[in-house]
């Protein structure tokens, strides 16, 4: 047996995405899951999430990527699912996702508005 601390987000829908150490060998796994209810920091948030004038327009983005947080909502919004996003951002992590949310829960307005802007 082998004890592993892994990120996980659970969405919506109950969908369970776990990012699981790159060292793990492919496999088939039985798994027991102990959920602990504890949000991201504000100093992981504040590391993960970023703002630089002259970078992606200066809207927040994944950490020192040029991935706005808005891209990945408005995706979100059209039906991506997270295993999409990270499929097709294979640099992000569950945890930046997380992030990501986290992140337009606290702040709407901005996110919406640089959506509708772009539309």
């Amino acid at each position: 047996m082998k004890t592993l601390q892994a990120t996980a987000i659970i969405d919506a829908n109950g969908k369970l995405t776990v990012d699981i150490p790159v060292n793990m060998p492919p496999g088939e796994y039985q798994i027991v899951l102990v959920l602990e209810e504890k949000p991201l920091s504000k100093i992981t948030q504040e590391k993960l999430i970023k703002k630089t004038s002259g970078v992606c327009g200066g809207n927040a983005r994944i950490r020192e990527t040029r991935i706005p947080i808005w891209t990945l909502v408005s995706f979100q919004k059209q039906g991506a699912s997270q295993e999409e996003l990270l499929r097709n951002y294979p640099f992000l992590t569950v945890e930046d996702l997380a992030a990501a949310w986290l992140y337009y829960e606290q702040n709407p307005e901005e996110i919406d508005q640089v959506i509708a802007e772009d539309n």
